[in-house]
């Protein structure tokens, strides 16, 4: 949509605010809720992060139930309030994105479903923060589907689904006893660990593919972070049951999807 130079910056602004106010709803409920559940109590404080772990809001006795409760229905209210407005006054087309996005959204730790619960919630994630996410920012700037932004924001769906497998050793000891069967409480520390290999080995073989689709091959950019993830897997490999207290990994997981969204985007631009 850049590339034809028809971005709206107020339209991307009050989508970005509307993204921002569901991700803290998301946050919010989703700490009450395994704070409930009892994994968040159970993390041992040798295996807290940053990054894993939970909020911790509920724990560290920082909000009451009701205040994070209010959080994320004040925060909710808001994201789809703008979501609505988007919708009524610039792209219908993007109605049932966001009644997709919310459901996948509260259904990541939410009943009846509770994804994360019960082994989907990597592929919750690797849906809304790859496609759903990128095709409804461009449905809102185009108003029109457009599938070159679909095969773009594969890579960064898995990407990030990757550093959410990365969140998840550290929380494995908790989670099980909690009932909260993600894929490396499933697959156990070496199946997971095989798994974040074969997560990013697909992302970026999907991104050399690319040009095929139609993008130019500047967005091989992108393929920057790509030692990065090869050293975020050696590490996972070589200590499953510890790599967090000995080495930056989740940062670094962090990084790479980050870089790829800015990398691929650039390419993309240019090319």
């Amino acid at each position: 949509m850049a590339r034809g130079g028809d971005l709206h910056w107020g339209w991307l602004a009050v989508t970005a605010a509307a993204m921002f106010a569901m991700e803290v709803a998301k946050n919010a409920w989703g700490d009450v809720i395994d704070f409930d559940s009892g994994t968040d109590l159970a993390v041992r404080p040798e295996d807290r992060t940053d990054f894993s772990g939970g909020k911790r809001v509920l724990v560290d006795q920082l909000l009451s139930r009701g205040q994070t409760w209010a959080i994320a229905f004040g925060f909710g209210g808001v994201g789809v309030a703008l979501g609505v407005w988007l919708v009524l006054a610039r792209a219908p087309e993007a109605l049932w994105l966001g009644v997709v996005g919310l459901a996948l959204g509260w259904s990541y730790h939410g009943p009846p479903l509770r994804l994360c619960y019960r082994g989907l919630g990597e592929l919750d994630v690797a849906l809304c923060y790859g496609p759903l996410l990128v095709l409804a920012t461009t449905v809102v700037q185009t108003n029109r589907y457009e599938a070159g932004a679909v095969w773009l924001a594969l890579p960064l769906g898995l990407f990030t689904a990757a550093f959410l497998l990365c969140n998840e050793f550290p929380d494995r000891r908790a989670d099980a006893p909690a009932g909260k069967r993600n894929l490396v409480v499933r697959l156990g520390l070496r199946g997971a660990s095989r798994l974040l290999v074969g997560v990013y080995v697909l992302g970026f073989a999907w991104l050399a593919l690319l040009p095929a689709f139609g993008l130019p091959r500047l967005v091989w950019l992108g393929l920057a972070p790509a030692p990065l993830a090869g050293w975020v897997c050696w590490q996972v490999w070589r200590a499953p049951d510890g790599f967090w207290r000995v080495a930056p990994v989740q940062p670094m997981a962090l990084l790479v999807f980050v870089l790829y969204a800015a990398l691929a985007a650039v390419g993309t631009l240019w090319g």
